[in-house]
């Protein structure tokens, strides 16, 4: 290298240039900067659920099937059915309205899978899976975003119902506890759906069979009528389905009763969802 100051004549010197040594780097870099620790299965969780809900932010017409949806389900049901079943509509509304409120929830369970098809399809889920997380906590983190949509739905319809004469005997206690059974059991069937969505190559494929499902077993239910006055071959298919056990109990919750049994079937149920679809849900995901 050849330096020049002023008039001075010019002087040549020699610089040499040293790689430095592999592990002296390491040592410095590891020194200097720890890895961050790995996030726990709640926070995973909790992170995953918050992306969610920016979805929502992003998109909010999302919230149609839960503000709309349960508003047209509610008034249509109550004036269509009410006088010819109930003799009137303030009569029939006592009976309706929390069976209805079931019956909507669970179908708004349907766009858990619908979301986590349309993420596959987008190959989101192939950087999921590279994450150093707790594996099941993108699954986990859809159904708790979706959680908060079922709150949204029940204030909705609960609030039409006041308006047009709902009046629970079980008061704001009774309305709380069966709408955190609502939400318990939602979140549990939820998870039929996320093994569909990895399960089905389209999401249209996901709604189809969303909905071969759905409607059978909550039409097929106590929701709009006593099963009394079905046939007996039907209401053996009726007393025993999820929804009616559901139903029952969110009814008899906000009307200030324990129906103890029917609590026991809806947790019961919700615990054999998550113990069987959630167990065939991780299977898919972990060889998807």
């Amino acid at each position: 290298m050849t330096v020049t100051t002023g008039k001075d004549t010019p002087t040549t010197d020699t610089l040499d240039f040293v790689a430095p040594k592999a592990d002296e780097l390491a040592a410095l870099l590891v020194g200097h900067y720890s890895r961050p620790p790995r996030p726990s299965a709640l926070s995973a969780s909790m992170t995953f659920g918050w992306r969610a809900m920016l979805k929502i932010k992003h998109v909010p017409e999302q919230l149609f099937d839960v503000t709309a949806f349960p508003i047209m389900m509610v008034l249509m049901y109550t004036y269509l059915f009410g006088g010819a079943l109930a003799g009137s509509v303030s009569s029939y509304i006592q009976f309706l309205l929390p069976g209805i409120l079931v019956m909507s929830v669970v179908m708004i369970t349907m766009y858990t899978g619908i979301s986590v098809n349309t993420d596959i399809e987008k190959g989101v889920f192939d950087r999921f899976r590279t994450l150093p997380i707790w594996r099941p906590a993108p699954m986990v983190g859809y159904l708790l975003g979706d959680v908060v949509r079922y709150l949204i739905a029940s204030a909705v319809m609960l609030t039409v119902g006041m308006l047009i004469g709902y009046r629970p005997d079980g008061g704001i206690v009774g309305v709380l506890l069966g709408v955190a059974l609502l939400v318990v059991f939602s979140f549990s069937f939820s998870w039929i759906w996320t093994m569909f969505g990895l399960l089905l190559r389209s999401e249209k494929s996901v709604m189809g069979v969303s909905m071969m499902v759905i409607f059978p077993l909550t039409f097929l239910s106590n929701v709009f009528v006593d099963p009394k006055t079905m046939p007996g071959w039907l209401q053996a298919f009726v007393n025993n389905s999820p929804v009616t056990h559901l139903a029952t109990a969110v009814r008899e919750l906000m009307a200030g009763n324990w129906p103890a049994a029917d609590i026991a079937w809806s947790l019961g149920w919700s615990a054999l969802l998550v113990i069987v679809f959630g167990a065939i849900t991780m299977r898919l995901y972990n060889r998807k």
